[in-house]
């Protein structure tokens, strides 16, 4: 990414070196986007990405609110003991009917249990009020309550761009319990404010005329001065056919639907439709890009993706003109560089989130993909659907501006004065920034704020971590659940016989209880003082780790035997969950106290906290090593125990999932799975993707030079193209698919062709 601004960099501490909320903020242009990628690359935090909308979510590499927090759609009053109120066109939940009625899989409940940071994209359109129902969830599924059960919320968003959407006939209810609509109005975040961080180095524009007047528009202190430098670009009679390259900006879909669909049926030729390539669970109303693109040869089109290979022949917003077509290959040009590129087809994922159940990481497990051309219809967009992109050139048609902020919206997505047309005048009236919007911007923390903050926060943080590493009052408290539990079963069940196991163990943990409350004691009073020693901290933690260790591993050795041992027994599931949920709060203690004990070697190192130093290969082994073990000493000590596959695998899930790994590429993914000697097929199924789309990822492998055509293609093969592209000059492979037939397909000629660069 760009070298972090220093507000990016202070984002980066307080996520991974304190516990502190944060709103992360910004104009447009500021790299939001590109430092939530960085953020999710580097945290060493369980983090979860949500957004408001299936789309946002998308974009974002998450998933939705309500899809994750199991909520349902309407409105949410923040209190207890309410009458439910519901009409044709109203509906409300309360906490009591949130508790009653929805109901959460024990899937997504693992996963908000091991949550650590929860990353909130595109807050400007998060209502209070649902905010506030993700709070409530949170509490009630963590057992804590505190804001969003103590986890770490990053806020991502521009206020001034969309805000929420509440009808009339809500608010009339809401406004018995709101001040206001937007996300920083909800009693979580009155309760627990974020620190308010804004980007300010913009990266989109470099016209300091034009940036100040977006920055007066934006803090609504548009002067008439503005005013009339805006409007030396006003050209109402501008004519879109003749000057090529301009896209119209307008307020309603309706208007930028007909244009397109206009401007295209006006061009001679063949019009073409291409269809996506979708594998898994990929709904319709989360479609990237229009399902059938159809385009003809001359339609101006604009990228909705930046160009992820290392040419960057192409950005989120660049306009280009198609130069060829065919069923196989699309060409663009771009007039204004004279440069034509074969476009490539781009992979959007659906995902869910899961809990590992070896590390008790959160992970990412792909659903189903998309894959379609990352381009659409360019000759008009709504100042909605633009938030995002980037244009070189726009006519902006502003005449009919229906919300605050949509002015805004428009013309920072222009990088220059240059390119502006504007297609009436613009006026005062109808432009202004919502009041509550501007009167929380004040909140923003200034730079000694951020220092002296940052300091305060990382010494509590690591007080806080390493207290909670040795506070097992609730890993005591479920194991006591466990042992009560048995009184409700009878005394022939299966579950029973197991009950003196269960009364063991809880003897184990209470007799850690005391010692760790003690050692929690010392930390407080070595953490109390002005200046800690952190030589000290390090000698002490050391001194608990070799102390509770020991027993703390071998509850999670009895738990994980206990579960081998009750898998091979029919109709006992309850019992097995119950047992489940024992394993991953155990594991997650032991795993939580090595953690520790890098954390304070980190610090005292000097070190920057990260994923990277909290890790280790012990850490990462550490169940399976046991599994392992238990499994090959269970099979000789019970060898008559039942040993039938499918009985074994009742309890358990043998389906495949991938971890999406953010720091790697697409490609770089499919390499990893062919250097393992996976066929392509067997990739395209691991990643849930086409046939087609795998081979496409070779021949950019192929042309990397990380794969040779001769891994792919047999000899006989490559020696008949050889000879056929032996005079080859075009830039096109239309000509060579024809002259060759049905005897190669697309991607066998590509991966060739790559091959002699």
């Amino acid at each position: 990414m760009q070298t972090l601004s220093q507000a990016a960099a202070y984002t980066l501490q307080f996520i991974n070196q304190t516990q502190r909320s944060v709103f992360l903020t910004g104009k447009a242009g500021t790299g939001k986007t590109t430092l939530l990628r960085e953020i999710i690359a580097t945290t060493h935090k369980n983090t979860v990405v949500v957004a408001p909308t299936g789309i946002a979510a998308l974009n974002a590499g998450g998933v939705t609110i309500h899809s994750m927090f199991q909520l349902p759609f309407g409105g949410f009053i923040p209190a207890f003991n309410v009458d439910s109120q519901f009409t044709d066109t109203v509906k409300f939940e309360s906490k009591d009917t949130l508790r009653r009625h929805f109901k959460m899989s024990g899937l997504k409940k693992s996963v908000i249990r091991n949550m650590e940071l929860l990353v909130i994209d595109e807050v400007s359109m998060l209502r209070a009020d649902l905010l506030d129902a993700m709070d409530y969830m949170m509490q009630t599924v963590r057992k804590k309550a505190a804001p969003f059960g103590g986890v770490q919320v990053l806020y991502i968003g521009d206020l001034l761009q969309l805000p929420p959407v509440i009808r009339d006939e809500e608010w009339r209810t809401l406004r018995n319990y709101y001040s206001g609509k937007f996300f920083f109005h909800s009693h979580a975040v009155q309760l627990s404010p974020p620190l308010y961080i804004e980007l300010s180095q913009i990266y989109r524009q470099t016209d300091t005329d034009f940036i100040a007047v977006l920055n007066n528009l934006r803090n609504n202190q548009i002067s008439q001065q503005d005013i009339a430098v805006l409007n030396k670009y006003v050209k109402p009679d501008f004519d879109l056919k003749e000057n090529k390259g301009y896209i119209t900006l307008t307020t309603h879909n309706a208007k930028a639907d007909a244009m397109n669909t206009q401007a295209l049926a006006d061009l001679k030729g063949e019009l073409i439709t291409y269809d996506p390539e979708i594998v898994g669970d990929f709904p319709e109303k989360i479609f990237p890009v229009e399902e059938h693109l159809q385009l003809k040869v001359g339609a101006q089109i604009m990228f909705v993706k930046n160009d992820l290979s290392f040419e960057k022949n192409y950005f989120n917003g660049k306009m280009g003109v198609i130069k060829s077509l065919d069923m196989h290959e699309i060409s663009v040009h771009f007039p204004e560089e004279n440069k034509t590129i074969e476009v490539e087809k781009y992979e959007w994922q659906n995902i869910r989130y899961q809990l590992n159940p070896l590390t008790k990481e959160v992970e990412e497990e792909i659903l189903g993909t998309f894959v379609h051309y990352p381009i659409k219809l360019a000759w008009a967009i709504t100042v909605h659907k633009s938030q995002g992109l980037t244009f070189d050139k726009a006519a902006i048609d502003v005449s009919q501006v229906f919300m605050p902020g949509q002015a805004y919206v428009a013309l920072s997505r222009l990088r220059s004065l240059k390119g502006l047309v504007l297609l009436s005048p613009l006026r005062m009236n109808g432009i202004s920034n919502d009041q509550d919007v501007m009167d929380y911007a004040r909140n923003k923390a200034t730079e000694d704020v951020l220092k002296n903050s940052l300091h305060f926060e990382t010494k509590n943080f690591i007080h806080n971590y390493l207290i909670a590493s040795f506070d097992w009052s609730n890993l005591a408290q479920e194991w006591r659940n466990h042992k009560f539990s048995y009184s409700d079963t009878s005394e022939s069940s299966e579950k029973s016989k197991h009950a003196i196991w269960a009364n063991k163990q809880l003897t184990t943990v209470e007799g850690i209880l005391d010692p760790s409350k003690k050692f929690m004691h010392q930390l407080n009073k070595i953490f109390n003082t002005e200046t800690v020693d952190l030589i000290h901290v390090s000698e002490r933690i050391q001194a608990a780790f070799d102390y509770f260790f020991k027993p703390m591993d071998e509850l999670v050795f009895e738990v994980l035997w206990k579960l081998e041992e009750v898998k091979r027994i029919q109709k006992v599931k309850a019992f097995f969950d119950e047992l489940c949920l024992l394993e991953e709060v155990q594991t997650k203690a032991v795993l939580r106290l090595m953690k520790a004990k890098l954390l304070i070697d980190t610090v005292v190192a000097g070190q920057t906290i990260s994923k990277e130093k909290l890790t280790s290969e012990e850490i990462k082994k550490y169940i399976l090593s046991k599994k392992e073990a238990i499994e090959n000493q269970f099979k000789k000590n019970h060898v008559t125990l039942i040993e039938d596959d499918k009985n074994l695998e009742r309890y358990t899930s043998n389906k495949k999932t991938v971890k999406k790994a953010p720091k790697k590429s697409t490609i770089d993914e499919t390499y990893d799975l062919w250097a393992s000697k996976n066929s392509i097929q067997e990739i395209a199924k691991i990643r849930k993707l086409t046939h087609q789309t795998i081979e496409t990822h070779l021949v950019k492998l192929v042309q990397s030079k990380k794969v040779t055509v001769q891994e792919l293609l047999p000899p006989d093969k490559i020696e008949t193209l050889q000879l056929a592209f032996k005079h080859y000059q075009e830039e096109s492979l239309n000509s060579m698919k024809e002259q060759l037939g049905d005897a190669f397909s697309w991607n066998e000629l590509r991966m060739f062709k790559a091959s002699l660069n």
